[in-house]
C-alpha cells in the first residue's frame, strides 16, 4: 500500500510557527515581551497565525458536500477538541489556585468575569485555542458560502469587513471578528496553489523571491501588524494585509519550489502541531503557578525562560502519541 509523502516544506513552516508561538508565550510569562528581540520577532513574524489558514486552504480539496456530514466532521475535528482543552486548561488554572486561595483571590476578583466566556474564545487556562473555535466557524462559513454560486467572490471584501469590525471594537461574540480575515487567507492559499500548478517552477521561484523582497521593503518602510487572536491592527492596516500576503505567498512559493529535506525535530513539531498547540499553554500555566505557589516569579529570569521552554517541548513530545490516539483531544479521526 502506497502512502502519500508528507510535504516537508509546509511541515517546516508549521514547526517554525509553533516554536515561535511557544517562545513568545513563555517570554510573556517571563516579562520579556517588551524586550527588543521579542518586539523584532513580533514585527517580522506577525503573519504566522495567518499561515495556518493559508496552509489549510492550500491543502484543502473541497469545503462542499453534504452539509450534515460536513458539519459533524468539523465538529469532531475542531469544536470537540476546543471544548475538551478549554475544560482541561481551566481545570488546571483554577485547580492550582485552590492550593493557596488567599494569594490568588485578589487576582480572581479583579480579572475573572463571566462575560469573558461569552465575548472571548480565549479560556483562562488555555488562551491560544481561540484558533480552534475561529477555525471551526470559518470552515462552516466557507461551506455555506460555497452553496451559492459566485457568492465566494464576496471574500475579497473580507479584509475591509475585518478592519471595520476592529474600528467598532470587535463586537462579535467569541472573538469571531477574526474569522473574516481567516477565510480570506484560506482562499488565498487555494488561489496560490492554483498559481503554482500553472506556472513553471523557475518562474515561480523568481516571483516568490520578488514577493519576499517586497515584503522586506514594505515591512521596513510601510510597517503594519495584525494580531489575529484579537482582530487588532497595529500601525498601518493596509501594510499589515499587503505584507502578510507577500510573506505568505513568497515564503510558501520558495519552499514549495525547492526539494526540501526533513529537518529533525522542527518538522516533527510541524507534523504533530496540534499536540504542541493545544498542550503547551496548560503546561506553561503549571510551570508558572507552581512557581507562584512557592513565592517565586518568572519575570526577568532567563533560567526560567530556558527551563520552561525545555519542559514544554520535552513534555509535548512525550505526549504526542498519547494525545493523538484520543479523538476528542486531537481531532484526529481513526482510520477505518
Amino acid at each position: 500500500m502506497a502512502f502519500r509523502q508528507r510535504n516537508h516544506a509546509f511541515d517546516l513552516l508549521c514547526g517554525i510557527c509553533i516554536l515561535r508561538m511557544i517562545v513568545l508565550h513563555v517570554a510573556g510569562f517571563c516579562g520579556m515581551r517588551g524586550f527588543l528581540w521579542c518586539e523584532k520577532m513580533m514585527a517580522w513574524t506577525f503573519f504566522f497565525m495567518s499561515f495556518f489558514f493559508f496552509k489549510a486552504g492550500y491543502f484543502n480539496k473541497t469545503v462542499s458536500g453534504n452539509s450534515k456530514e460536513y458539519c459533524i466532521d468539523r465538529t469532531k475535528r475542531l469544536l470537540v477538541p476546543y471544548i475538551s482543552w478549554t475544560l482541561i486548561g481551566d481545570a488546571i488554572f483554577f485547580g492550582m489556585m485552590l492550593f493557596n486561595l488567599d494569594m490568588f483571590m485578589p487576582y480572581l476578583e479583579k480579572r475573572i468575569t463571566w462575560e469573558h466566556n461569552i465575548m472571548i474564545s480565549r479560556p483562562y487556562g488555555n488562551a491560544p485555542i481561540w484558533f480552534l473555535f475561529s477555525f471551526y466557524v470559518a470552515y462552516l462559513f466557507m461551506h455555506f458560502i460555497g452553496k451559492v454560486r459566485h457568492l465566494r467572490w464576496i471574500i475579497v471584501t473580507f479584509p475591509f469587513i475585518s478592519y471595520w469590525l476592529y474600528t467598532q471594537g470587535n463586537p462579535l461574540p467569541m472573538s469571531l471578528s477574526n474569522v473574516f480575515l481567516g477565510i480570506f487567507f484560506f482562499f488565498l492559499g487555494r488561489l496560490w496553489k492554483w498559481v503554482m500548478q500553472h506556472v513553471p517552477r523557475m518562474t515561480m521561484m523568481a516571483i516568490s523571491a520578488v514577493f519576499i523582497g517586497l515584503f522586506i521593503y514594505f515591512n521596513i518602510h510601510y510597517h503594519g501588524e495584525y494580531d489575529m487572536s484579537l482582530n487588532q491592527y497595529v500601525q498601518r492596516p493596509v501594510g499589515a494585509i499587503v505584507n502578510s500576503i507577500l510573506a505568505l505567498c513568497g515564503f510558501a512559493g520558495i519552499l514549495l519550489s525547492l526539494p526540501m529535506k526533513r529537518v529533525p525535530f522542527v518538522n516533527f513539531i510541524g507534523e504533530h502541531s496540534m499536540v504542541y498547540f493545544v498542550a503547551h499553554y496548560p503546561l506553561l500555566i503549571i510551570y508558572h503557578l507552581t512557581h507562584r505557589l512557592f513565592y517565586h516569579t518568572m519575570k526577568g529570569h532567563w533560567e526560567d525562560f530556558i527551563l520552561c521552554l525545555a519542559f514544554i517541548l520535552i513534555t509535548c513530545t512525550w505526549l504526542v502519541p498519547k494525545i493523538e490516539s484520543v479523538t476528542w483531544l486531537s481531532g484526529r479521526m481513526k482510520k477505518k
